[in-house]
């Protein structure tokens, strides 16, 4: 099972790497993490965003990192608002920083740094506001396949 991939302390560490990003940006960030994806990483990633409901944030500025653990496919998609600022080249950007990590045995740390670089774009778009409510769930959440 996907979600078996991570320790507890490794976990934690994403979902600190997410809040602590969300401290600095008004934008959501989500991690997905499953199994297999069949066909395109990117065309999965859009329906996990729909899945997840991530197109109903307010500011329209959610970001999700799709991961397919078994099938060594990733994807990193923003909403709408958020392809308006940044330029296509910045997702394939963070995916390879990521999956360099990957390649080493680094899971956790490959996805806390595309958190990271996510944190550093999009607080000059998307800066974090003092009536900013989170509205998207911290926590990882994992494909059943």
């Amino acid at each position: 099972m996907a979600s078996n991939i991570f320790t507890k302390e490794q976990r934690e560490s994403i979902v600190d790497s997410i809040k602590k990003a969300e401290l600095n940006t008004s934008a959501e960030i989500r991690v997905h993490i499953e199994n297999h994806c069949k066909g395109e990483a990117l065309d999965r990633a859009v329906e996990v965003f729909s899945e997840l409901k991530m197109h109903k944030t307010e500011g329209r500025n959610g970001v999700l990192i799709y991961i397919a653990v078994k099938d060594h496919k990733d994807a990193i998609i923003g909403d709408v608002n958020i392809n308006k600022h940044v330029s296509p080249d910045f997702w394939g950007g963070c995916c390879k920083t990521m999956t360099q990590l990957f390649a080493e045995g680094r899971f956790a740390e490959g996805i806390c740094s595309a958190i990271e670089e996510l944190e550093v774009e999009l607080k000059s778009h998307f800066p974090y506001r003092k009536d900013d409510v989170n509205e998207l769930p911290d926590d990882i959440s994992f494909g059943d396949n």
